[in-house]
């Protein structure tokens, strides 16, 4: 009797002490925090630990864990959050390839994923697929304004030759053609690469008004680098990736004057105060600040919070009907997501539909151009 009153006690405690647990909301992070792509995932990285601890209640544990840039890893991170974890919501990465792989686990395990890396998913995959990041031919477009007011006929294209290059590329190609701008010339190179002199050399023999290099973070800076080592005096453009303190410092005086589109988050103090972000973005910036010392912003942390402030109101919404750790929970969370309207974030504004996953309002992105070594609001 007393082993049989000890069995049930201890059954008892075991259940009450799980209890907390199944309340819990789950958020299963995936970023590369080493590898090439590390500056811009630690960077993403920045808001994660700047998100609260709770909501409505409930506790908010986030599992991070990291893909090394490599999206295989990426795969085995979000099945491992799914299944093993029983996450309510995926969050992250920053390299496309990793977030399309993520996508079809998150349609698998039914589980919504947000993605910080501008995904675009097909129809038939979209359900359970979100993201942050605006696409290509939004940022790109911005930077081709840029050069049909500048009065550029032609421009060469320098990338990477990997998924990341080819949207960047094809961004281009769009916006150019319907700008009335000739692509001269177009080359490619590896992330990994320390030398970009034959590409650069046959750019240079193409004699483009402008340069536009498809790159991100630190690896973008070599092409910059090499052209100006090699004479290049023209307009040179960056793709809004390469927008942290370290393409910077590694590009130096070869990316003045270079310019970008970019998130209003990174020139928050210099947005008029009716920029419909400027609030936000200058409450993230100080924030992060005050966390990480002076000039640590970015862009990628600001997609970062803007995807929990879509989170925060989906998990609000989503408890008023199901308790997070099941499936319900996570249908609702997908739910809230996609009826997300006019969430104002520091990076731009969102509102979703069945047919928009992305939703980010096309007018959010600012020009820039680097000055003395900082970032210079241009329009």
């Amino acid at each position: 009797m007393q082993s049989t009153l000890k069995t049930l006690l201890a059954a008892l405690c075991l259940a009450l002490g799980a209890a907390p647990a199944l309340a819990d909301i789950n958020v299963g992070v995936v970023f590369s925090l080493t590898g090439p792509a590390a500056s811009l995932g630690l960077e993403t990285k920045k808001a994660v630990d700047l998100m609260p601890q709770s909501l409505g209640g409930e506790k908010i544990n986030y599992i991070v864990l990291d893909d090394a840039t490599d999206p295989g890893n990426a795969v085995k991170n979000a099945r491992k959050l799914a299944s093993e974890h029983k996450v309510d919501v995926l969050f992250g990465p920053n390299l496309i390839t990793s977030g399309m792989a993520m996508a079809d686990v998150a349609n698998e395990e039914k589980v919504a994923l947000l993605s910080q890396a501008p995904i675009e998913i097909a129809p038939e995959k979209r359900k359970w697929a979100f993201r942050v990041e605006p696409t290509a031919d939004v940022m790109v477009g911005r930077a081709v304004a840029d050069m049909k007011e500048k009065g550029i006929k032609t421009v060469g294209f320098i990338g990477f030759a990997d998924s990341w290059g080819e949207l960047l590329l094809k961004a281009l190609t769009r916006t150019t053609e319907a700008a009335g701008i000739k692509i001269v010339a177009t080359e490619r190179y590896a992330r990994v690469d320390t030398s970009v002199t034959g590409q650069s050399l046959k750019l240079l023999a193409a004699k483009p008004d402008a340069i536009f290099v498809g790159g991100t973070g630190t690896p973008a800076a070599l092409p910059a680098t090499t052209l100006r080592e090699r004479g290049y005096t023209g307009p040179m453009y960056q793709s809004h990736a390469v927008a942290n303190k370290e393409f910077l410092r590694v590009g130096g005086k070869a990316v003045e004057g270079t310019r970008l589109p970019v998130a209003p988050v990174l020139v928050a103090e210099q947005l008029p105060d009716s920029h419909p972000n400027k609030k936000v973005g200058l409450g993230l910036v100080q924030a992060i600040e005050a966390k990480n010392g002076p000039n640590t912003r970015s862009t990628f942390a600001g997609a970062s919070w803007d995807g929990w402030l879509l989170l925060e109101g989906a998990f609000t919404q989503a408890l008023k009907s199901a308790k997070p750790g099941t499936p319900e929970f996570r249908e609702a969370v997908r739910d809230a997501l996609e009826k997300s309207h006019k969430v104002v974030g520091a990076n731009g504004t969102y509102t979703m539909s069945p047919t928009d996953h992305g939703g980010y309002d096309p007018a959010g992105p600012v020009l820039i151009e680097v000055a003395n070594g900082a970032w210079k609001l241009v329009k």
